[in-house]
């Protein structure tokens, strides 16, 4: 009766909303769905401005263990859940991963590579899939350790709403409905900020105008599982108020999707007992007795740092696992290794509910000692140093021109409305911050994801028409904990230190959070503690991760992620609260290094200027398929940039290279003389400018260059020297022309060729008067018969 009687409900509201009918089949002992798309099915959810989220289930791909579509707008995401009948042996972890990928055929578009088809994922493909995965980790059991994937499969994309959104409702849909065990629904909504009001899964053109772009993850009652999001120096209260209604509109997508799981959802398979469940009481007993003394007087003395402290546990472990494995062979050292880390983990957490203190003798609310400094090396355009416990992180800002901003790909920049990125943060992690020997190559999904959070922070506190383009690099010299937020804390001072007019200071701290709960029923906790600027140890071992940054006036990034399934929103305000109190700490710190943007430049800075040239005049400045620009850039420096057709922006690497190229750029807009055409066999006056051993140079006409007149073509007679005819600088002669040689270009002039022979000259009677000779100038040519009558 009760069965009826549920189904019967389930079926009512269906019919209120007008979204699916159900038809109870006798024989069958089941419900068959039918609606307007097909059998398949299809849940509605209205939210509380209008906007309509559709969810279709098994409809496509069906050799997954379940799939997924959800479409809102013209936008449509398809998620496939598939995962391995067996876990892998010897895996102490959940093995999930996520792949999410923009399709250019789900725009219209074709990838514009070499290819013509999809690479590699980009960045905005790996910050997606890192959203989904850190949405939908937290509720799968601690005991689960099979291989799962996700594939998100953007079926189509309209350009006003995000697919992000769309893929992990769509991933909890199928999760819900596969036999995968997970402790599921989680509804996904974001949320934007206009005018005062909160927008639900705003569109493109209402996020660009938005002071919030907040990702609100919710499950059952209410709890928060993950928070992301980026702001404009957003109010704390519109924060809070933003993720409230977050998590309202969520619970109406668990609610559907938690009904159709109960209709249609097939039965979760069992769970396979991890090896430390099957241990026996007596070797548990015997981990626990020979470590846990040793262990409560590591985590209790605050003279270790991190090194010292791993480097005790590392040997405890040792010691443990060897006696326990001599006295008992049959049990594996993997799970005697996986049974002590566990004890490890429940005195660490025990240790700060019953001192009321962390294991560097910090109390929850305490900072780790902070150092700053800025202006480290001279070639730098900004450096800065931060240092906080033993988290160090270096920072470098360069500058260049807005040519070197950053051209996204089609998809991407369809998306996101941003065609190109003028401020770049790169984020990385090298082997040696941790003691570690390892790989250095292309950049991780890790390093992908800190570099975006950081970035995000710092953005609202740059200008909007800044005439460079800003490349921000973080590397992180040490790490222990929170090296992004670090990262923040020195991005915002090298910004400062390198002139960069950001509207105000910008300092980043991480909240940990440690609980007690029972049976996964973590909206009724028994206690918790919220700690402040979190060590690496605190983070593994603890529950919550949530990195904030902002100024002092409000947010600019935050990013919770969770290791519970979920957390109630009293515990998210307060968490809130401590990381505004410690932000305002650390600002206090930083200012007392650099307060303000660095006024006074230094000698490596760029500098650029804007060019108004006349129209008439703009081919003379770019020339010849744009040769004066590179010619321009390959000797300064240099690069121009047009913004309309009179307007340019001159940039140059330093105040020298800009006065030599606005120099160059004067000498090619002035008028140059045309340069007049000769005539072969013409006669032309030549002034001799030099007298060299080989012939005299001469010159034609003003500003040509000299050219050779060599000895064997100055007289009849041969000539050793210029010198025995008597010629002189400045003197002027009588050549003829004949033209350029063809192999070297040079030009060919004789002067014998108008002397008179030998013999003759000894017969003439008396010299032609200056009046005989028909001469040319470049400007004043002779007639044809006077040509000939010369030659």
């Amino acid at each position: 009766m009760m069965h009826f009687r549920r189904k019967y409900l389930y079926l009512l509201n269906c019919r209120l909303h007008k979204t699916i009918t159900l038809t109870y089949i006798p024989s069958c002992k089941k419900y068959l769905h039918t609606s307007s798309t097909g059998d398949n099915p299809q849940v509605e959810i209205n939210f509380s401005n209008g906007r309509k989220l559709n969810i279709t289930m098994g409809k496509y791909a069906r050799f997954a263990n379940a799939s997924a579509v959800c479409e809102m707008g013209d936008t449509a995401v398809m998620v496939t859940a598939v995962a391995k009948s067996k876990p892998q042996a010897g895996v102490n972890f959940m093995p999930l991963v996520v792949d999410y990928r923009l399709k250019n055929a789900a725009s219209g578009r074709i990838p514009m590579n070499f290819m013509r088809r999809e690479l590699g994922p980009s960045e905005k493909e790996i910050l997606s899939a890192r959203l989904i995965d850190r949405s939908v980790r937290p509720l799968f059991p601690l005991d689960y350790r099979t291989e799962t994937q996700l594939v998100c499969n953007i079926l189509a994309m309209d350009a006003i709403y995000s697919p992000d959104i769309l893929a992990i409702n769509a991933a909890s849909a199928a999760l819900s409905l596969s036999d995968i065990p997970w402790n599921g629904p989680i509804g996904a909504v974001r949320l934007g900020l206009c005018d005062g009001e909160i927008v639900i899964n705003p569109t493109r053109r209402e996020l660009q105008n938005s002071q919030l772009d907040l990702v609100v993850s919710a499950t059952k009652q209410n709890l928060v599982v993950m928070l992301e999001g980026k702001g404009n120096m957003v109010l704390q209260q519109d924060l809070l108020k933003a993720i409230k209604q977050g998590t309202r509109e969520a619970y109406q997508i668990v609610q559907e999707l938690d009904r159709l799981q109960r209709t249609f959802g097939k039965e979760k398979r069992p769970i396979e007992p991890s090896p430390t469940n099957q241990m026996p009481a007596d070797v548990i007993e015997a981990v626990r007795s020979m470590g846990e003394m040793r262990l409560r007087d590591i985590f209790q003395d605050s003279h270790h740092d991190k090194l010292s402290r791993d480097q005790a546990v590392n040997e405890v472990r040792s010691d443990v696992v060897d006696k326990v494995w001599s006295s008992y062979p049959s049990v594996e050292p993997a799970v005697i290794t996986e049974e002590f880390n566990r004890l490890c983990k429940t005195i660490f957490r025990n240790l700060l509910f019953e001192t009321s203190k962390r294991c560097d003798g910090r109390d929850f609310a305490d900072l780790r000692k902070i150092q700053c400094q800025v202006d480290l090396y001279k070639p730098l355009h900004g450096s800065s140093l931060f240092q906080r416990g033993q988290t160090q992180v270096f920072c470098t800002v360069a500058l260049d021109s807005q040519e070197s901003a950053m051209k996204l790909d089609t998809v991407t920049a369809l998306e996101s409305g941003v065609k190109a990125k003028n401020f770049m943060l790169h984020y990385e992690f090298p082997p040696y911050a941790t003691g570690e020997v390892g790989r250095i190559g292309p950049v991780g999904r890790r390093e992908l994801g800190h570099g975006a959070l950081a970035e995000k922070a710092l953005l609202p506190t740059l200008p909007n028409d800044f005439p460079f383009t800003v490349r921000l690099t973080s590397e992180v010299l040490e790490s222990n904990g929170s090296s992004s937020m670090a990262t923040v804390c020195a991005g915002s001072m090298a910004l400062m230190d390198a002139g960069v007019p950001v509207s105000s200071a910008t300092a980043g701290v991480a909240i940990g959070l440690v609980t007690k709960y029972e049976n996964n029923d973590t909206k009724h906790l028994e206690d918790y503690r919220i700690l402040t600027d979190i060590l690496g140890i605190e983070d593994y071992m603890g529950d919550m991760d949530m990195k904030v940054a902002g100024t002092r006036k409000g947010f600019t990034a935050i990013q919770a992620d969770l290791k519970v399934p979920g957390i109630p929103l009293k515990v998210v305000m307060e968490s809130l609260q401590k990381a505004t109190d410690a932000k305002t700490k650390i600002l206090d710190i930083m200012s007392a290094v650099i307060k303000d943007p660095r006024k006074i430049g230094k000698d490596c800075w760029p500098v650029t200027e804007r060019l108004t040239i006349e129209p008439n005049q703009r081919v003379r400045l770019i020339g010849p398929s744009g040769i004066n620009l590179k010619k321009l850039y390959l000797e300064t420096g240099a690069t121009v940039t047009a913004l309309d057709e009179t307007n340019f922006t001159l940039f140059a690497p330093s105040q020298a290279a800009m006065d030599e190229s606005k120099e160059i750029i004067e000498n090619l807009l002035v008028a140059k003389e045309r340069i007049p055409d000769l005539d072969f066999g013409g006669i032309y006056s030549a002034k001799i400018i030099e007298i060299r051993d080989t012939g005299v140079m001469v010159i034609l006409y003003p500003n040509m260059p000299p050219a050779l007149l060599h000895n064997s073509q100055l007289d009849q007679r041969k000539v050793a020297h210029p010198s025995a005819l008597g010629l002189e600088v400045g003197q002027e002669i009588q050549v003829k022309y004949f033209g350029r040689d063809p192999v070297s270009g040079f030009m060919r002039l004789s002067r014998k060729v108008l002397q008179p022979a030998t013999g003759i000259v000894q017969t003439l009677q008396k010299p032609s008067s200056p009046g005989d000779t028909h001469t040319k100038t470049p400007n004043n040519k002779s007639s044809p018969e006077d040509s000939s009558a010369v030659s």
